[in-house]
């Protein structure tokens, strides 16, 4: 078994047992061999899982209307899920009265140590960040001053790795402040920057899976 592999499995193990967050324990964590392939040059990462999406699917950005709207932007530039590797700046789904809630800066900070180790695990050539608080998330780690609304489709540099901020997919923000049109342009543009099946691309179809 690829160290890789073994390393990735581990992190799940110790995910599983995380307690940090309060309003989040016992909540079942949104990484596993279902967040694709480990062995991708593209890690996306959105803000959390949601409810009726991640939360009940354990799938990033699948499940709901968001999820949807993924699959049409990978879908334009011809990419797949088994193609690339996506996860949350949080791994839980934060809920206030019983509905999705953005995580706060404590849930945020908390979890920055498992992304932190995702990202060396998968070792990207670009991670692409989905949302402010995706693009926010990162400074815990390393710090930056980017600006979502001033730096959105652009290549950056961050930690040592190139970075694509785009703006979240989500139903209420795919026509405002960046409509589907624009968005689609945006994934054309990562998709000129990078092509996960070209070149050192491994197989993870055997790893990656819908169900446990």
């Amino acid at each position: 078994m690829p160290n890789k592999v073994k390393e990735y499995e581990n992190l799940l193990k110790t995910v599983e047992n995380c307690t940090l967050c309060t309003r989040m324990r016992g909540q079942k964590k949104v990484l596993s061999k279902m967040n694709g392939n480990i062995f991708s040059k593209i890690l996306f990462i959105a803000e959390a899982p949601g409810q009726f999406g991640a939360g009940k699917t354990r799938i990033p950005l699948y499940g709901d209307k968001t999820g949807e709207n993924f699959e049409i932007l990978l879908n334009h530039i011809g990419w797949k899920r088994e193609d690339i590797f996506i996860t949350n700046s949080v791994l839980c789904n934060p809920l206030k009265d019983g509905k999705n809630d953005s995580p706060n800066q404590k849930e945020l900070r908390n979890c920055s140590r498992y992304l932190q180790k995702t990202i060396e695990i998968i070792d990207p050539e670009i991670i692409v960040t989905i949302g402010v608080k995706a693009l926010e998330t990162l400074k815990y780690i390393k710090q930056h001053n980017f600006l979502l609304e001033n730096n959105v489709a652009q290549i950056l540099s961050w930690n040592n790795r190139k970075l694509f901020p785009l703006y979240h997919m989500s139903p209420r923000l795919f026509n405002c402040p960046r409509n589907g049109k624009e968005q689609m342009e945006d994934f054309k543009k990562l998709s000129k920057i990078i092509d996960p099946k070209k070149e050192n691309h491994v197989n993870y179809k055997l790893y990656f899976k819908y169900k446990d």
